[in-house]
């Protein structure tokens, strides 16, 4: 039995007879760069988050850019985030010419340690304007201590939900604790388009403006530029898409649920596996489903023999990535991090996976371990 680790093209298939129309619709119009299929996407993911305002960018990383710039974040300032996830958050730091400050993560949740935050922040060793919690994997962090703390150091919070659409932490959707929450709308998240795409949520009326017009090369008007912008504008076509698809990511983020209980009832006390962790308080959306293991290399290669595709999310952590050895980091200086790095595997993880899929998959492990 294949299982690919996604499938694009079987969640087009079930809702291609929506999709394609939608697609033609912009065409028909013209309205190719935002419009009226992106204003519909930003009130309806902005309701579905209850947050008051989405404003809908070009992608991920122009969302984290977007934010930061929107609050004023510069040369001199410092941002605090985590060295185990994906370049885009440390780029966005790096490109409004701030220093990125990093803290290690928790072990079971991959997520900022808010006891390490805490300590960095009372130290005062840096001018940190703002932090950066990655709610990684689909996995909330935890925004109750993460928000306590910040409070007292008057720091700002700009979350990253890049990995974790509709999740929540004590039933607040995540994007809803700070002053901005950052979605990347790439093809194979949660909430997918068909190229690149992401949005920024905010309940503050002013950082809002201020997004919409920096999106548009800061026009106040058309042709009148109030401050230096940027282009981060979405696609027409991909705002018809995510508004389609919209309508099905409360059951697809169910049926996700459900393979991760299955999985976790299947591999439990399988090896040296140590399976996903859900927060207290918090609602795992499973975008990827994250296993550890001291054998990830032998397990990994067991599992491409029976055409199970997995993969490493993240193999090097950002503090080692030659693009950032100018920070001075050493080995050691985030263990848990670099541990997670050495022992990650995820495994298929989509809401079109059958169950039949899935304990071939869990099945394929126990045989591993069991030799």
């Amino acid at each position: 039995m294949r299982v690919p680790l996604a499938d694009l093209h079987k969640q087009y298939l079930q809702i291609k007879s929506e999709l394609d129309p939608a697609i033609q619709d912009v065409i028909s119009n013209s309205q190719f760069i935002l419009g009226k299929a992106v204003a519909d996407f930003e009130q309806a993911f902005a309701a579905s988050q209850k947050s008051k305002h989405c404003v809908a960018v070009g992608s991920g990383t122009d969302a984290l850019h977007a934010a930061l710039w929107a609050s004023g974040i510069g040369p001199g300032d410092a941002v605090v985030t985590t060295p185990f996830t994906f370049i885009a958050t440390l780029e966005a730091i790096s490109l409004t010419g701030a220093m990125p400050v990093f803290v290690d993560i928790d072990e079971r949740t991959f997520t900022m340690k808010p006891a390490s935050l805490e300590a960095l922040l009372a130290g005062g060793m840096h001018p940190v304007r703002a932090i950066i919690p990655i709610h990684l994997y689909g996995q909330s962090a935890e925004m109750d201590k993460i928000m306590a703390i910040v409070k007292k150091f008057n720091v700002a919070v700009i979350e990253d939900v890049c990995q974790a659409h509709a999740s929540k932490f004590n039933e607040t959707y995540l994007g809803n604790f700070g002053v901005a929450g950052c979605f990347s709308f790439y093809p194979g998240k949660n909430l997918g388009a068909f190229g690149e795409a992401g949005a920024v949520t905010t309940n503050d009326d002013n950082f809002a403006l201020t997004l919409r017009r920096l999106r548009d090369h800061g026009q106040v008007e058309k042709y009148k530029h109030g401050f230096i912008g940027h282009n981060y504008r979405m696609d027409g076509i991909q705002g018809a898409v995510l508004g389609t698809k919209m309508k099905y990511l409360p059951q697809w983020t169910d049926r996700r649920r459900e393979i991760a209980s299955r999985y976790k009832r299947l591999l439990a006390n399988v090896g040296d596996i140590v399976l996903p962790y859900e927060t207290p308080g918090g609602y795992h959306v499973y975008h990827l489903f994250t296993i550890r293991t001291r054998q990830r290399t032998a397990l990994q290669q067991f599992l491409a023999g029976k055409e199970i595709a997995t993969a490493i999310a993240y193999p090097i952590p950002l503090h080692f990535q030659e693009a950032y050895k100018h920070l001075g980091y050493r080995p050691g200086d985030f263990p848990e991090s670099e541990r997670a790095s050495e022992e990650c595997l995820s495994l298929p993880m989509f809401a079109e996976l059958t169950d039949e899929q899935v304990d071939y998959v869990a099945g394929s492990i126990k045989s591993f371990f069991s030799h």
